[in-house]
């Protein structure tokens, strides 16, 4: 009766898992070295968080890589201010208004009196420029 079954001395597994088992990487993929800036202890292979403090491994390198996307969130910037995405490049481009007549001022010297006074209608040309895009940008926000 063994002989039937030609398999039976291999000792065949018949069960299989619905989900194949996860593979780790090799030790040699993942460098060594890190150590927790919470505490200075080296962090286990494999491990996302220190084992002494609990510090996530990872948050570290994401604090580091977002320095400057964190300066120009647009969108957290409108969120925080509470204004649309138009007011709020309005208010951008008045803020950038304000500054050019003082570099008119620097950038430009007066030789004559009609330099002075062409000077000066510059100076007044960014300022007027800008509190026309500061007015639009107020009446660009939603209450």
């Amino acid at each position: 009766m063994a002989h039937t079954a030609p398999d039976y001395q291999e000792r065949q597994e018949f069960w299989k898992p619905a989900i194949p088992l996860h593979q780790e990487p090799p030790p040699e993929a993942e460098t060594t070295g890190h150590v927790c800036q919470g505490c200075g202890t080296d962090f286990v292979v494999g491990s996302r968080f220190c084992y002494i403090c609990g510090t996530d491994r990872h948050a570290v390198a994401e604090d580091q890589a977002t320095g400057f996307r964190t300066w120009f969130d647009f969108t957290a910037l409108r969120a925080a201010l509470g204004q649309t995405t138009a007011s709020l490049v309005a208010l951008i481009l008045g803020c950038a208004c304000i500054p050019a007549p003082l570099v008119t001022g620097f950038l430009f010297t007066a030789t004559t009196l009609l330099d002075w006074q062409a000077i000066q209608l510059w100076r007044i040309e960014w300022l007027l420029a800008a509190t026309a895009i500061f007015a639009a940008g107020f009446l660009l926000k939603n209450k």
